[in-house]
């Protein structure tokens, strides 16, 4: 995506992270009338679902209801993508809830180029008209603030090293680890609370700040049959095909790993392009969570949705137990610590692909799959991985409202319970999911009910015009679990430039209007109107 060549110096908003609560927010904002500039820190927008190489989690009811009507634009827009562009069967041409990747994991798995061209394309004609500006490639380094306002953020365009800053009277941080809080100033939290903080059932007795989730960096493969594609041996290949955490039913480079519910050993199974029809694939992850199959989990094509010879092998995407890094934290233990993350998240990354194809046991008795193909196609990668490790965990507000394990957990609110918000801006559902931790945890995967969004756990306690727009609401180490996914992210994010832009046609600021009745009824009006779903039907969590 072209920068501009001239960086606007001020805006009406100035929206940082162009990840999906980032691309929501501009939308928001430009359809409201109102100037925006977005920033992203890689060439791609779109974070976990483009960058990230991350297929959506959803929840089940999500081809119903329970997702915003511009969300439900975007799913739509990528099959409609497929249909339009790619040699599909009839059979699959006729379905009106086409999965393109037949994976298990969610109803709408597809290649992450594709949900960059749609959101590009969602993006265009508010830049023609000149109210968006998207400025890639720049990262924040720096931000002024004034007492309890923040004024503007200066930026640093990895290319060349120049420097640019913008100002704007609302500010809504959409990085994915929250760091314009930590530029800012803004009052924040990281890690795991204390159990006594908010007296969550699953919270440590100890609070650890550096106690995080573990970061994935994605690839993609193909598997060609007969051909060899064996990548060269990673330098930390030995370390990691020796390494068996304490937690862990035997070493990481392996099929074995602990089932994320119930933590029992479970085989997972891998046989790439297997001969079933893809049209006979249900996600459905309230039934079936869908991960011991691995080829078929995270599929993002499959060519038995295609016309004969139209692709020589599926693509499936690779975000596995095998491939979460946890030794170091990505955020809080400064800029060396998170590089070491990173590269070790790769470098793990590259050991499994390697593993798999000259050590993974095969059901045929053998071992190694030299068939399989990294895909820089898909990542648009010089290496094949993902632009951008996925993560899971940021930087949280300490916000008006903090969503706690007591609001959503199924076992203390039971299957149709959950905290009902006066201010509920948006809802979602996902179980409350926790990957492994750079604290020693293992998974801490519980049940949850469909939860709705509070506008307070958007508001900061003191800092008046920041905004948060994806992983650093007020939630806490334990309900970020199933507040992190695809949909929520994106309904936070439309919801804080919807605010934003309110506030400035208002003149009032987001704590008037989350504590003010009157004023809250205004902006709910506003989202109504925008076809923000508030408030869930009666459904049972899982």
């Amino acid at each position: 995506m072209p920068t501009p060549t001239a960086t606007p110096a001020e805006t009406d908003v100035l929206i940082v992270g162009g990840g999906l609560g980032g691309v929501a927010a501009a939308l928001a904002v430009c359809r409201a009338g109102r100037r925006a500039v977005l920033t992203e820190e890689t060439d791609w927008i779109g974070g976990q679902l483009t960058a990230q190489a991350v297929p959506p989690d959803e929840h089940p009811w999500v081809e119903e209801f329970g997702v915003t009507a511009s969300y439900r634009a975007l799913r739509e827009s990528i099959r409609e993508h497929y249909r339009r562009w790619y040699p599909m069967r009839a059979e699959a041409l006729d379905l009106p809830r086409l999965n393109p990747g037949a994976g298990r994991v969610s109803k709408l798995c597809h290649e992450p180029k594709v949900a960059l061209a749609v959101l590009e394309s969602m993006l265009a004609p508010h830049r023609t008209a000149g109210r968006l500006t998207v400025l890639t490639e720049h990262r924040p380094v720096g931000a002024q603030a004034d007492g309890d306002t923040v004024r503007a953020v200066t930026f640093e365009d990895v290319r060349d090293g120049d420097r640019h800053t913008v100002s704007a009277p609302y500010v809504i941080d959409a990085t994915e680890t929250g760091e314009l809080l930590e530029l800012a100033g803004v009052e924040h939290v990281l890690g795991a609370e204390a159990r006594s903080e908010y007296d969550e059932p699953h919270a440590p007795d100890v609070a650890d700040p550096l106690n995080q989730q573990g970061i994935t960096v994605c690839f993609a493969v193909s598997h060609h049959e007969g051909e060899n594609h064996t990548i060269d041996r990673p330098a930390d290949y030995d370390f990691w095909r020796s390494y068996r955490p304490d937690f862990w039913p035997g070493p990481l480079l392996g099929f074995l790993a602990p089932d994320p519910r119930s933590l029992a050993a479970v085989d997972r199974t891998f046989v790439p392009n297997p001969d079933v029809d893809p049209l006979a694939v249900n996600a459905d992850q309230s039934a079936d969570a869908g991960d011991k199959e691995l080829w078929g989990f995270r599929r993002i094509l499959a060519r038995g949705l295609h016309r004969p010879g139209a692709f020589g092998s599926d693509i499936t995407l690779v975000n596995w137990p095998l491939n979460d890094y946890w030794l170091k934290p990505l955020v809080g233990d400064g800029e060396q610590t998170a590089r070491e993350a990173l590269e070790g998240a790769r470098e793990l990354s590259r050991s499994v692909l390697y593993w798999l194809q000259t050590e993974a046991p095969r059901t045929d008795g053998g071992t190694g799959f030299p068939g399989l193909r990294i895909r820089p196609d898909i990542t648009g990668t010089a290496d094949g991985l993902a632009k951008s490790a996925y993560v899971r965990e940021a930087r949280r507000i300490k916000a008006v409202t903090t969503v706690t394990e007591h609001d959503v957990a199924i076992d203390l609110v039971g299957p149709y319970g959950g905290t009902k918000h006066r201010d509920s801006v948006g809802v979602g559902n996902y179980r409350i999911d926790l990957h492994p931790s750079t604290g020693g945890d293992n998974y801490i995967d519980i049940g949850s009910v469909p939860f709705e969004i509070p506008l307070g756990a958007l508001v900061p306690r003191r800092v008046r015009n920041l905004l948060p727009a994806g992983k650093n609401i007020g939630t806490t180490h334990i309900t970020n679990g199933c507040y992190r996914l695809h949909p929520v992210e994106w309904n936070i994010g439309e919801v804080a430039g919807a605010l934003a832009a309110h506030c400035l046609t208002e003149n009032v600021q987001p704590h008037q209007v989350q504590e003010e009745d009157k004023r809250f009824d205004e902006f709910a009006r506003v989202l109504d109107r925008g076809g923000v779903q508030r408030h869930w039907p009666d459904v049972r969590g899982y």
